[in-house]
Order: structure tokens, then C-alpha cells, then sequence
């Protein structure tokens, strides 16, 4: 075949993967089976790998990933990708409603379902797509190109060649994807995504395009930011414009002219929230017509054209069937509510943790009661109340001895119920999976299902016997080869040369978290100098209070932890603080993080803060110096604004430390 006929036929592969790639993952009716289809991919990825000079850059072959980037480069959008302002009752949207009449009397409003995923930008010249890329804080993103094209619903070629175009859609993650996602994750081990909404904007920020294809990210594009060539007077008709482009589009049912309509709108699509194959966070009204929306105007930070009704938390009535207790690696023995089934914001739901014993006694409850639970931020199961008081059954009591060891149990200052013993097994072995957690000492292949086998078999009885087990020990465990075995004595002398704060955070001690245990290495330098220091002289520590100080003084001056440390120091351990701080720029100043920031984690900010002498702090306060604010930033950065506190970009904050 010459490379006229190749061009040709690639041509005619493309027309026809494309066409078919939108009748399957846009209108959801395909008229090919998968093997039919995967036989039309196969033939054009041959001739593109036999001609590779013709090979478009936006050809289907590329939806499945190239290759990983090492960064991702800054965007800087010409149109705002703003926000919206929040409404959460029908009576804030009825004041809505009649302020905006107020001012266009025939004002019509088009009322669509809230996607809850991550807002990115399209961008097509003469019809190609050209770029892809992030919110980002809202003027800068970042370019997810490569990923994008992973997106199948993502149109590469318009129907139309479109001088330019901009359209803004939402990335979402379906459920049954991120279940399956979520599946897979706890198979092998790793902390799974807490919902679909950050399953997505993980995927979409993946290095490797690969990874993203895999994870079959959707989108619902719902807004036309910018466009050459045409004139579109409504946003009706502008999503009619887009669909007939070969973009998904949700679907809507028209215009609403009066509060009433907009009410039973809303009423509906909240009615079937749950059965949509997608999650929604609410209900967007925005006025129709482009020419009122620029009349009407916009404040600082929200157009006056627009707002997002927020569903309330769904609740749902069930039958308590009974309570659980759990006593945890510092002591506290917590109870756990264990209820009839029900589903609640698209999942089942049958347990909630109830705190302590005063959240028992402030909502009475009692074994056989029926009671109110919803999700908290849609993610955390909780108790609400009790309905309905059953039979005679007598409040909850936490027991006075502890339920894996029979210790009489003591109340502590925080309302907590505890077992003092120390030897606790229950203590033991959270002491010990929490010990080798990828926050602590990161030994990998010794996840809680291990470390329950070598404390039945009675191989371990703390953190230190970890380190001298040996290889004929784990071969006379079930499930254990030669392999499995070397891999877990390899990952545990490995974890020796660890930082000093992993180790400190890894012993559990309470009320002192990863961040705290960094600021006792910066302080002390050495676990020798820690174990010798004071609950005052640790109560100097910036960011310390009392509490905090006598956790760590106390725990370091306790008998058993002493020993135990000495024995890890004599395993080889490192007990010395290795960290530097680059200098001192940030000394004196707190920082808080919000929102996902365009290239840096959660993390690596706050080590880049600490390594030039800053602090990071989780809550905003008038003592706050900055904050660090990224996409999808919340109430963090609204209550920052109201207290005047300055606001950083990534891009601003990494000129402050070059």
C-alpha cells in the first residue's frame, strides 16, 4: 500500500471509529459490537505504525494513553472559569428568582442536575481538538491534554470546523467505575478513593495517560466559554449547539419562567438523584439569555445570573441492631453503631460510629431503636437521633472493663472510655498495624491481615519483635513463599533508615500526628534529646498546647516505651533527625491549604512550608498569614476572604522560595 492509499483508508478508519465511539459512549445506543470495533482500532493502529508520518495527533488510537509526562504546564485561561454562588433552601432561591425579575421582568431560567466531578476546559481549532485543561484556581489550570484524550466522550474532531471554540464540562467518574476502582484498590491493598468526585480529579492528574484511560473517566460538557464563527443568543441553545457538535450533554427539559416551576424542577431531579448512573451535589439555575446575563452583571466573586442549590444530607429511618466496641492502639474503646442496611447517597449503609458514651446518653439510644443516619458530607455514615424508642431496652453502657483484656477501664478528660493495660492484644495490634502504615514506617506487605497472623502464632508481641523475625518464621505461616517472605524481611530492614518523625509518628502515641512529630524532630533533633525533654520545654514548640505536650512527655517517660525505644535504637533504627531547613524565609508564618492545587500534593506543600521555617495549619483564623488556595477551594477560603487574609496561587507561592 503507497501512503496515498494509506491516507486514505485512515482516514475512512477514523470517520468511522469516531462515529461509532459517540454512538456508544455519548448516545449509549452502539451499532457495532466491541470485536467489530477493536478489529477497525487494530487495522489503523497497523498502518500508523507503517506509516507513521501520517498519524494524527488526535487519531482514537490515542485514547488509551502516551506517554507519561514528566509536569504539567501552566494554562492561563482568557475566560474565568468561575464559581457559583451557593444556595442551600427553596427560600434563597426564590429570592434569587425575584431579584433577577426584579430587573428583567421576562427573565426564563434553565435548571440542570449539579455534577459533582472536576471542572476542565476543551479548546478546538477548525474542529480539532487542540488542548485540554484544568480549573485550576480559576484564571491559571493546568494542561491535562494527554489525558483528555483518554476521555471516549471527548470529541477529537467536530461535526463542524469551528473556527475556535472553548467549552467548559465537568469530568466525573460513574459509580459503577469507581466501585469496581474501589474494589480493586482494597484487593491490593491500597487506601481506595473516598468517592467518585476525587477518584476523578485523581485520574485526570495522573503522569501517565495510561493509567487515566483505564480508569474510563465521562464528562458532561455544559457551557460555552468562548467561540468564533458563530452567534448563539441562550444557553438553550447553545447546549443544542454543543450536542450537535458530538458532545455529551445532560439532558434538560426546557425552560422555567416562574419560581414554582423552578421549585418542582428541582424537586425532581432530586427525586431520582440516586438512581442517576452519576453523582450530583445539587441543582444549578442560571438565566437563560446571554444579553440579561451581562446586563445583570457579576459581583467579585459570583455571577448575579446564577446560583447552585445544595441538596441537604439524605436521612433515612432504620433499626438498631446493636452496638459494637472497638478498643484502639492508644486505649479508646469506641462504639460503633450496627443498623439494618439502607442506602444513602447512592451506597448501603449499616454501621456509624457513635464517639463515646455522652453521644450514647445525649441521643438515648437504646438497642432496638429506630433511628435517623445520613452521610456526613455525603461520605461518613452518622446517627442523627433516635425516631422511635423500642420496648423497654435501657440506654447503651460502654462496659467498665475492657472488652479484649477485661481491664477496668478508665475516663479520661476527652469523654474517651479507656484500657490502661498496655499488653492490651486489641491495643497491640492496631499499635502495630498502625506502626507499619505507609504514613509511619511504610513497611510494605505487612497489612493488618499479617500482622494478625503473627500474633496469633505468637511471633510478634510488639513493634520491636518486628525486627527480628526471621525467614523460617514466615515460611511456617500460611500463604507465605520464599518470595513473599524475603520481600516483608527486605521492606522491614528497609524501614531502619527512616526519617526520625515517621518513627516517632509510627509509635502512636496520642494527640501527636505526623505533622506534630516533624515539629518534635525540628525541635529536639534526636530521640535522645525527645526523651529527655519536659512537657514545658515541648510546650514551647509553636503549634503545641498543653495537652499535646503532656501526650509526648508522658508516653516518652512511660517504662514500656523506653524500652521498646531502646530496643528499635539497637535494632539499628535511625534515631536522629536528618531534615534541614533550607532557611528561614517562613519563620513565624501559617499557612493554610484548600482546594487541589495545579501540580503540588497536600503534602509537598506543606514540606516545602516547613522546609523554610513555615508552619502549616488545618483552619483559617486572623493569626492565619496565607492561604494556599487551589481548585475547588470551600469555606476555608470564603472565611479567609471575609477575614482579609491574603490568598496565594501555587504560581505565587513558588515565587516566594525561588
Amino acid at each position: 500500500m503507497n501512503a496515498q492509499d494509506a491516507k486514505q483508508r485512515m482516514d475512512e478508519l477514523t470517520k468511522q471509529l469516531e462515529y461509532h465511539s459517540y454512538r456508544y459512549y455519548v448516545l449509549d445506543n452502539p451499532e457495532i459490537d466491541d470485536y467489530d470495533f477493536d478489529r477497525l482500532m487494530q487495522e489503523l493502529k497497523a498502518l500508523e505504525e507503517d506509516f507513521p508520518e501520517l498519524a494524527s495527533e488526535n487519531s482514537p488510537t490515542k485514547r488509551v494513553g502516551g506517554a507519561p509526562v514528566s509536569d504539567f504546564k501552566k494554562v492561563e485561561h482568557r475566560v474565568q472559569m468561575g464559581s457559583l454562588q451557593d444556595v442551600f433552601s427553596f427560600a434563597q432561591v426564590e429570592d434569587f428568582v425575584r431579584r433577577v425579575q426584579a430587573q428583567e421582568p421576562d427573565a426564563s431560567f434553565v435548571v440542570e442536575p449539579k455534577i459533582d466531578g472536576l471542572s476542565v476546559s476543551l479548546e478546538y481549532r477548525n474542529g480539532e481538538f487542540v488542548r485540554g485543561s484544568t480549573r485550576g484556581d480559576g484564571f491559571v489550570g493546568e494542561d491535562v491534554s494527554e489525558n483528555i484524550r483518554t476521555i471516549r466522550a471527548v470529541p477529537m474532531k467536530l461535526k463542524e470546523p469551528v473556527p475556535f471554540l472553548e467549552v467548559r464540562g465537568e469530568v466525573y467518574m460513574p459509580r459503577k467505575v469507581f466501585e469496581a476502582l474501589a474494589a480493586e484498590q482494597e484487593k491490593n491493598g491500597t487506601a481506595p478513593f473516598k468517592n467518585p468526585r476525587n477518584a476523578a480529579a485523581g485520574s485526570l492528574r495522573q503522569k501517565d495517560s495510561k493509567i487515566t484511560a483505564k480508569r474510563r473517566l465521562d464528562i458532561f460538557c455544559f457551557n460555552i466559554q468562548q467561540m468564533e464563527g458563530r452567534e448563539l443568543v441562550s444557553h438553550a441553545q447553545s447546549l443544542e449547539f454543543l450536542r450537535g457538535m458530538g458532545f455529551h450533554v445532560i439532558e434538560d427539559d426546557g425552560t422555567a419562567t416562574e419560581y414554582a416551576q423552578i421549585r418542582e424542577k428541582i424537586e425532581e431531579i432530586g427525586a431520582r438523584r440516586f438512581s442517576l448512573p452519576y453523582d450530583i451535589d445539587g441543582v444549578v439555575v442560571k438565566v437563560d439569555r446571554f444579553s440579561q446575563r451581562e446586563r445583570l452583571g457579576s459581583t467579585t466573586k459570583v455571577p448575579k445570573w446564577a446560583v447552585a442549590y445544595k441538596f441537604p444530607p439524605e436521612e433515612k429511618n432504620t433499626k438498631l441492631l446493636a452496638v459494637e466496641l472497638n478498643v484502639g492502639r492508644s486505649g479508646a474503646v469506641t462504639p460503633t453503631a450496627v443498623f439494618e442496611p439502607v442506602t444513602l447517597a447512592g451506597t448501603s449503609v449499616a454501621r456509624a460510629v457513635l464517639h463515646n458514651q455522652d453521644f450514647i446518653d445525649e441521643k438515648q439510644l437504646a438497642v432496638g431503636d429506630v433511628i435517623t443516619v445520613r452521610k456526613a458530607g455525603e461520605i461518613i455514615p452518622e446517627v442523627v437521633a433516635v425516631a422511635e424508642h423500642a420496648g423497654e431496652n435501657p440506654v447503651f453502657q460502654i462496659p467498665d472493663k475492657c472488652p479484649a483484656c477485661g481491664t477496668p477501664t478508665v475516663r479520661d478528660e476527652e469523654a474517651a472510655i479507656r484500657c490502661p493495660n498496655v499488653d492490651c492484644p486489641a491495643q497491640i495490634y492496631r499499635r502495630i498495624v498502625h506502626f507499619a502504615s505507609k504514613p509511619a514506617m511504610n513497611i510494605d506487605g505487612l497489612g493488618p491481615a499479617i500482622v494478625d497472623s503473627l500474633l496469633k502464632n505468637e511471633l510478634i508481641h510488639s513493634v520491636a519483635d518486628l525486627y527480628e523475625l526471621t525467614e523460617e518464621q514466615l515460611l511456617g505461616l500460611e500463604n507465605f513463599k520464599e518470595k513473599s517472605a524475603g520481600n516483608l524481611l527486605r521492606a522491614i530492614e528497609n524501614s531502619k533508615g527512616n526519617s526520625l518523625d515517621r518513627l516517632i509518628f509510627g509509635l502512636g502515641i496520642r494527640n501527636i500526628g505526623a505533622a506534630a512529630a516533624k515539629l518534635l524532630c525540628r525541635r529536639f533533633g534526636s530521640m535522645e534529646a525527645l526523651m529527655a525533654a519536659s512537657a514545658a520545654e515541648i510546650a514551647q514548640i509553636e503549634g503545641f498546647g498543653e495537652v499535646m505536650a503532656n501526650s509526648a512527655a508522658q508516653a516518652f517517660a512511660e517504662p514500656h516505651m523506653r524500652g521498646m525505644i531502646e530496643r528499635l535504637k539497637a535494632y539499628g533504627l535511625n534515631m536522629t533527625d536528618q531534615g534541614q531547613v533550607a532557611d528561614t524565609r517562613f519563620a513565624g508564618l501559617t499557612f493554610v491549604l484548600t482546594g487541589t492545587l495545579p501540580t503540588l500534593k497536600r503534602d509537598e506543600a506543606k514540606a516545602l512550608i516547613e522546609q523554610y521555617g513555615g508552619k502549616a495549619s488545618g483552619s483559617v483564623s486572623k493569626k492565619t498569614s496565607y492561604v494556599l488556595a487551589g481548585e475547588e477551594a470551600g469555606s476555608k477560603l470564603d472565611k479567609a476572604q471575609a477575614l482579609g487574609v491574603p490568598i496565594l496561587s501555587e504560581d505565587e507561592f513558588r515565587k516566594m522560595i525561588q
